[in-house]
């Protein structure tokens, strides 16, 4: 890693970059017995800011630290702009997996408002593939923002909030007002709103948020959707496999919606010769599929 390590005085860093973050109590509780136990084993990555140093890695560290009193910590010291802090806020977590899927949405979706990226060059400076790039920032798309700041406070899982996406955006307050309180999990998270998308009505609707004990209680004799988040009848390999159809489908879905006439036109022509050698990707990704289908034993 290039930079100078240096020890900071735990009161000159800059925290702005923690609005990319979420709060994981549990996860920070474990850095912190780390630290008490083997000290500081591991650098934060900083970036000097108007007589400040801007933590890029590390904020569980820094919190661990405050509460141990500690008085400095070891950093590595980078000479980067802005918008490269946040790209390297992605790629040093990319193989420890320390990022949650929300919250590289989140920097993601920033790079693209205040720095003008398009999805083509996030794919090249982050050295991640353009339908990895799309898959993220299209959670955020899917989700309310009233969610994604319950998120960032650690009042939601990243699963509840992955089974709250099945709604549409201004029923998942009201949902996630029953998930929450209840303390519900995935599975009966996802039981409650497979539920819920199939109510027949307003009132049906409504009587399954009222009494989401009897939906959860029942389980199987409601009638849930095809693809529930876990069938007992089926392996581990078999609910992977799933589940990646459903997220597919999902996926699919979104494309679908983006390339009719009228978003489609908004493109540039420039825009255009380079999406369509993606949507022939696709295409042919999807006759691959439909083959490999056709040729299953049944």
């Amino acid at each position: 890693m290039n930079g100078l390590l240096e020890e900071i005085s735990i009161n000159d860093f800059d925290l702005s970059l923690s609005e990319f973050r979420f709060c994981n109590p549990e996860r920070s509780s474990q850095i912190e017995q780390q630290m008490w136990l083997c000290g500081q084993l591991q650098p934060l990555v900083v970036r000097p800011v108007d007589n400040k140093y801007q933590i890029i890695d590390g904020f569980k560290r820094y919190y661990a630290a405050l509460e141990m009193n500690e008085v400095k910590l070891k950093c590595y010291v980078m000479q980067v702009s802005l918008q490269q802090a946040k790209v390297l806020m992605l790629s040093y977590n990319r193989f420890g997996r320390s990022l949650e899927a929300w919250e590289e949405a989140l920097i993601l979706l920033d790079l693209t408002r205040v720095h003008s990226l398009s999805q083509y060059e996030l794919a090249k400076i982050t050295g991640y593939s353009r339908s990895w790039v799309c898959r993220r920032l299209s959670l955020l798309s899917r989700l309310s923002a009233e969610l994604i700041t319950e998120l960032k406070m650690g009042f939601l899982t990243s699963s509840h909030a992955r089974a709250l996406i099945k709604l549409p955006r201004g029923n998942q307050k009201a949902v996630a007002n029953v998930v929450i309180p209840m303390k519900l999990s995935y599975q009966q998270c996802n039981t409650l709103i497979d539920a819920l998308c199939i109510a027949e009505n307003e009132e049906k609707y409504q009587y399954i948020l009222d009494h989401p004990e009897e939906v959860i209680a029942v389980g199987a004799a409601v009638q849930l959707q095809p693809y529930e988040d876990f069938n007992p009848a089926l392996g581990d390999f078999a609910n992977e496999l799933e589940d990646m159809i459903c997220d597919t489908a999902i996926l699919i879905n979104n494309v679908v919606e983006y390339v009719c006439p009228g978003q489609i036109n908004q493109l540039q022509e420039h825009e255009k010769k380079i999406l369509s050698q993606d949507l022939m990707h696709l295409s042919e990704a999807a006759q691959r599929l439909i083959q490999t289908i056709t040729e299953l034993p049944q």
